[in-house]
């Protein structure tokens, strides 16, 4: 595992498990389910383990070998298991001196097309709740899925749903996750919710080579990234390989090309006075929080 693939946003672990679909290749999913005491990650941390390969972390270095080495059995096995580890002890074989100092619950389990339907809503920039049982009367890995529109969908039965619909909504409005115990006279489960937040929408205004580093920096702080160009031979995937989209447009048109909410942000940096102004007057129309624009004083004013 390099630095490059340790650190990266939630948004790229799951585009790794889409891609694993896609390519029908064997993944293995690990996820922090609960934390007693210290830990670099929180429960929803991710990690997507292929054969040679790993992108996201568990730890911050901890137990990724561990985790990879049973992965392997989990592959084989191709059933999910939940792993706890203690690494609050004294004799360093955890921890490391790292400052894993804390008791570490992880699922893993294969990636299938269960997985598809959370890849999806976040590709589409929508917000999700995924509940999964981890432990009790119904089966390890059933799945449910929890939006503000439509509520619970998935494989749950109505009673499951019912009770986790509210803490579900309240995990998902927070961005958080966490372990959740509903006890009926229809069965006894622990369920894993993780509240999974759309990325925030950044677009950015130019194709000059400034935009690249933008873009770049951008990615990192875990926005979707649309680069939009007013030179159509320049506005190009192949110019800025880290956003999420390209798009050609004219200054008058960008409304019609890109959907503008209160969880989109704007920089403008086109080194053009005119289609910066242009850009400007739309984007003052839209809902979006903020404007940036680079240059000097004189040409803000």
């Amino acid at each position: 595992m390099t630095d490059s693939n340790w650190s990266v946003p939630e948004t790229t672990v799951l585009a790794a498990v889409g891609d694993a679909l896609d390519a029908g290749r064997e993944a293995i999913l690990a996820t922090v389910i609960d934390v007693e005491g210290s830990a670099y990650r929180r429960p929803g941390a991710k990690m997507v383990i292929e054969a040679g390969e790993s992108a996201g972390s568990v730890t911050a270095g901890c137990l990724e070998d561990e985790v990879r080495s049973i992965a392997a059995d989990v592959r084989a096995a191709g059933e999910p298991r939940v792993e706890t580890f203690d690494l609050t002890g004294d004799d360093g074989t955890w921890g490391l001196g790292m400052g894993c100092n804390g008791i570490i619950t992880i699922l893993l389990e294969p990636v299938d097309e269960s997985h598809r339907p959370v890849v999806e809503r976040v590709t589409e920039g929508g917000d999700v709740g995924v509940a999964t049982v981890v432990n009790g009367d119904r089966p390890r890995g059933e799945r449910g899925y929890y939006t503000p529109e439509d509520g619970f969908s998935g494989d749950f039965p109505d009673w499951l749903c019912a009770d986790l619909a509210e803490p579900t909504a309240a995990l998902l409005d927070r961005g958080e996750a966490d372990t959740l115990r509903i006890d009926r006279d229809e069965g006894s489960v622990e369920v894993f919710v993780d509240g999974i937040e759309a990325p925030p929408h950044l677009v950015v205004f130019g194709s000059g080579p400034d935009v690249g580093p933008v873009v770049d920096l951008a990615k990192r702080a875990e926005f979707r990234v649309t680069v939009v160009g007013f030179r159509g031979a320049q506005a190009t995937s192949e110019a800025f390989p880290a956003a999420d989209a390209v798009l050609a447009s004219s200054p008058a048109s960008v409304e019609s090309a890109v959907d503008f909410d209160s969880d989109t942000y704007a920089v403008v940096m086109t080194h053009n006075f005119v289609d910066d102004q242009l850009v400007l007057d739309a984007l003052l129309d839209t809902p979006v929080p903020y404007i940036g624009l680079m240059g000097p004083d004189e040409r803000f004013e």
